[in-house]
């Protein structure tokens, strides 16, 4: 039995997420979309196993999957196959064999997402699909002083909607800023990342750039006894899987 390993890019726009649970039976996702055609070029039903699950229309450059199958094709014609029946928002970039034990969640040793910020004095038509715009200016200097206090293990439950976890406590190993002329990016490399925990740390710290909370103030977040809270999800539109280290 092969163990198929597939890399994918999506715009993420129109979908409830990468995977919906609980309750929510949406159908509408960037895996049922996999599934529907990846089902009918192995002739059965597969579980799909997944990287790092993504919010209700966030996005991915590099979002990890993995299946097992003993399809015949080569790597490059299941790639073919993919991409040629799957929805043009939704692309295979790399198909690849791995030992049998690999999976695409269990086996990640960091997992990265880029929140991306459009700043100058108008959005833009062309990026308003993928960029959150702020019309006012943000401090830099404040939110890197802020971003410092959320390296390291925390538990990242205050920063997070999630309801049940195994364990609240993440590591974030790197917090950095991209700045280009229209454009702040927030990149955030962290061992593993909570239910909704990315967007909450870029709204966080988006308020802090506009002064609305002190720099530091957000290591106070942490303290259950503060009357600080993070603040609610960023929207997803600005956020990006970018990768997923093994």
């Amino acid at each position: 039995m092969r163990n198929i390993k597939i890399t994918v890019e999506y715009d993420g726009s129109r979908y409830s997420g990468w995977q919906r649970l609980g309750r929510d039976e949406s159908t509408n996702t960037v895996e049922n979309k996999l599934l529907e055609v990846i089902q009918k070029m192995v002739g059965r039903d597969i579980e799909l196993n997944c990287g790092c699950r993504t919010e209700s229309g966030g996005h991915a450059y590099a979002q990890v999957a993995n299946f097992k199958s003993n399809i015949a094709l080569k790597p490059y014609e299941i790639k073919n196959y993919l991409n040629r029946f799957l929805p043009m928002d939704i692309a295979v970039t790399d198909v690849t064999d791995m030992p049998e034990r690999f999976h695409a969640s269990l086996n990640a040793k960091s997992k990265t997402f880029i929140y991306r910020i459009a700043v100058g004095d108008a959005p833009s038509v062309f990026t308003r699909k993928y960029t959150y715009y702020c019309f006012d200016p943000l401090d830099l200097k404040a939110m890197e002083k802020a971003g410092a206090h959320l390296l390291g293990k925390h538990d990242f439950k205050i920063f997070s909607t999630v309801k049940k976890s195994k364990s609240t406590v993440k590591e974030v190993y790197s917090l950095d800023f991209i700045t280009t002329e229209n454009e702040i990016q927030i990149k955030i490399r962290a061992n593993d990342f909570l239910h909704n925990m990315a967007q909450m740390i870029a709204a966080t710290l988006i308020e802090v750039g506009l002064h609305k909370l002190d720099s530091d103030e957000v290591a106070a977040i942490f303290n259950k006894d503060s009357a600080l809270v993070a603040t609610p999800s960023a929207d997803s539109k600005g956020l990006f899987l970018s990768n997923i280290e093994y």
